[in-house]
């Protein structure tokens, strides 16, 4: 089976380099794009792979890029590197179906490690709504609440105020919601709620 195949789309030639050379070290197949356009010009990715994406650039930006890949029914995971990312832009991202969202600078071995996890994450596929509704099952009414924030991309201090409870309490629902659900990070905590590329309710 084949390692599987990294897409890089960036601006910026000397991050696609670098890139380049960190995903075939790893023994995967890169191709790289200095545009969204470019990318779109291929025929479309199938197989093992991932796309790691540039947020901001000309003409057509990387969530744009996102917006066109759903619409043409193009599935492929995606990891999105910027230097310029806020929490809401990471929410609207992993609620269309990101795999993860990692700031510049960012540690070459995490990077490789995501996008090792998205092209594994392309074997499981099936399934994965089906599991979440499951394990969304075992939260209380509280937790589904806290949850709720969360995916809004409220922080623990604004979650309190909202539902007039102190941040210690959400801190605490917060780790209890990670452990039910089987996660360890926020992007995770995405991937688990919004599978398939929509919202497990």
């Amino acid at each position: 089976m084949s390692a599987g195949t990294v897409f890089v789309v960036d601006d910026d030639e000397a991050v696609r380099d670098a890139l380049g050379m960190l995903f075939r070290t790893a023994g995967l197949t890169v191709e790289t794009y200095e545009s969204a356009l470019a990318f779109l010009r291929r025929s479309k990715p199938g197989g093992r792979a991932c796309l790691v994406l540039d947020i901001r650039m000309p003409v057509l930006t990387g969530t744009a890029l996102q917006d066109e890949l759903i619409q043409r029914g193009w599935r492929v995971p995606i990891v999105f590197i910027t230097g310029h990312g806020d929490i809401p832009m990471a929410v609207a991202a992993m609620r269309k179906g990101a795999y993860d969202f990692i700031e510049k600078p960012f540690d070459d071995s995490r990077l490789l490690g995501q996008v090792l996890g998205a092209i594994e994450h392309t074997d499981r596929g099936l399934g994965a709504g089906g599991r979440a509704r499951e394990r969304l099952g075992r939260l209380s009414e509280r937790e589904h609440q806290v949850l709720d924030q969360v995916l809004e991309g409220k922080s623990s201090r604004e979650i309190a105020a909202e539902l007039e409870i102190s941040v210690k309490t959400v801190e605490f629902h917060r780790a209890r919601i990670m452990h039910k659900l089987g996660v360890r990070s926020v992007a995770e905590l995405f991937r688990e709620c919004f599978a398939e590329g929509g919202p497990v309710t």
